[in-house]
């Protein structure tokens, strides 16, 4: 891809999460074989693509980072990633929010204990100012209360491209990556602990108040809009050093020639999924 006319270069294998390698061609879930269809994001500590069986059925495959970093091995990473986000998906099961865990994955008969298989979920990243179905946000919150009430806090919920509009119209979250969980032992009664949850549920809740008063003004209430204009405390005392380094990383991007100008992830030669829909919403 180029950017008003400079070529862009790919991230190199110290930035993707495979190295030099893509997603394999081929993986069995649960005994069933699934091919590569579309790589979604290769990024540093992930490498996301959808596959599909014969019979039709699309799953989504997540392979966590591998590649060492200067030398030091990041396997151990990947495999614990791995093994948190399968706990995500397995205790929100049934709640209609999170896709079906689908098993362990396999490439030549090999486990795959850095990757994730989930059940695709047919549709696309919320964008800016989307007019949702009218019951999308109160089905979200009440998804957003579900995950807390289990000692779940989502806390990238800023991120529109986390969320997804099903084709049903229903919303789903896809990426627990650096989702919390409330500890279940002793320290989790803790006083400390529960601070900490509360307030990345506030945290949640106030970036859904955010995108409702963005996507569906009409619908939400005087204080809802407030509360979604408003960010709590905590948010705004971490978002100077979060923002920092978003920028620090940015630069880094250009200065290694995988990004070109502001360093946003437009400018990459292979950006997600997310940003190749904007870029072609943009163009339209």
């Amino acid at each position: 891809m180029q950017n008003q006319g400079t070529s862009v270069v790919s991230r190199p294998p110290l930035l993707r999460a495979l190295g030099d390698r893509e997603p394999p061609a081929e993986v069995v879930v649960d005994g069933k074989t699934y091919r590569r269809e579309l790589v979604f994001k290769h990024d540093s500590w992930a490498a996301t693509a959808l596959y599909r069986e014969d019979g039709g059925i699309q799953i989504t495959c997540k392979f966590n980072r591998q590649t060492s970093i200067f030398g030091l091995p990041m396997k151990w990473l990947g495999r614990r990633l791995a093994r948190r986000e399968t706990w995500f998906l397995q205790r929100l099961a049934g709640l209609g929010i999170a896709p079906d865990h689908m098993g362990e994955v396999f490439v030549d008969g090999v486990r795959q204990e850095h990757a994730v298989a989930r059940r695709y979920i047919p549709g696309a990243p919320l964008f800016k100012h989307q007019r949702v179905q009218d019951d999308f946000f109160p089905r979200l919150f009440a998804a957003v209360d579900s995950m807390h009430e289990r000692g779940i806090a989502y806390v990238d919920l800023n991120k529109k491209e986390n969320i997804v509009v099903g084709d049903d119209g229903r919303p789903y979250l896809v990426d627990f990556q650096i989702g919390y969980r409330q500890p279940e032992t002793w320290l989790g009664r803790r006083r400390f602990s529960r601070a900490i949850f509360s307030q990345l549920a506030l945290m949640d809740r106030y970036h859904v108040y955010k995108h409702l008063a963005d996507c569906r003004p009409d619908l939400a209430t005087p204080e809802e809009l407030r509360r979604g204009r408003e960010p709590p405390k905590v948010i705004r005392v971490l978002r100077v050093p979060a923002d920092r380094l978003r920028y620090l990383r940015r630069r880094l991007l250009v200065a290694m020639g995988v990004r070109s100008g502001s360093g946003l992830s437009r400018t990459e030669s292979d950006p997600e999924d997310a940003v190749r829909r904007s870029i072609r919403r943009s163009s339209e």
